[in-house]
């Protein structure tokens, strides 16, 4: 039993957790060459080879905004073509609350005075969030996210299966928000 993260985008992060939820596979995917479909086609490929029967998929939904977006559109129903064809269930976390499952909120300093972290600014605070609370780095922030998305995984896993929540708030705010909006195709597919 594996527990995965993916993290769609044109540099995918993929990680799979065992059921320890220790780190078995943690890699960025990018596809062959840098013209597409060839890169799009091979990207999707390269993701499913890694996936098996029985994972536990979290995948990170659709970003707001992107410079990218036929590429981030395509990729992601591409991906989630491919899930439904090998019949792997799967949840999709939004991609704020993949941040807030470690406390990252986007904002830094004090009531009155915050300012709004954007790209490298956001990435760095999630990279130093994920290393804070669980112990996990890795250069890529693609990774990482996916490492988040793999937590959140187990997490959804680990409440099904005991019933209990050991999490934190934001945690556990995050896991059952999903559990309250995963539709009834994804459960089970």
């Amino acid at each position: 039993m594996r527990f995965i993260g993916i993290d769609p985008a044109s540099k995918t992060g993929f990680v799979a957790l065992d059921d320890r939820g220790e780190v078995v596979r943690e890699k960025e995917l990018s596809g062959i060459g840098d013209k597409d479909p060839k890169r799009m086609v091979t990207l999707i490929h390269e993701i499913t080879t890694h996936l098996q029967p029985g994972d536990h998929i979290c995948i990170e939904g659709f970003p707001y905004s992107t410079q990218k977006a036929m590429f981030a559109g395509g990729l992601h129903h591409g991906i989630r073509n491919e899930l439904f064809k090998r019949r792997l269930s799967y949840h999709e976390v939004a991609p704020n609350a993949v941040k807030k499952f470690v406390g990252v909120t986007g904002w830094t300093g004090e009531k009155g005075s915050k300012k709004r972290l954007t790209g490298p600014q956001k990435k760095r605070e999630v990279m130093k969030a994920v290393f804070n609370a669980f112990g996990y780095e890795h250069r890529s922030d693609n990774v990482v996210d996916a490492y988040i998305l793999a937590r959140i995984s187990f997490a959804i896993f680990d409440i099904q299966e005991t019933g209990e929540i050991n999490l934190t708030v934001n945690q556990s705010q995050v896991v059952q928000s999903i559990l309250q909006d995963t539709p009834d195709v994804k459960k089970k597919a």
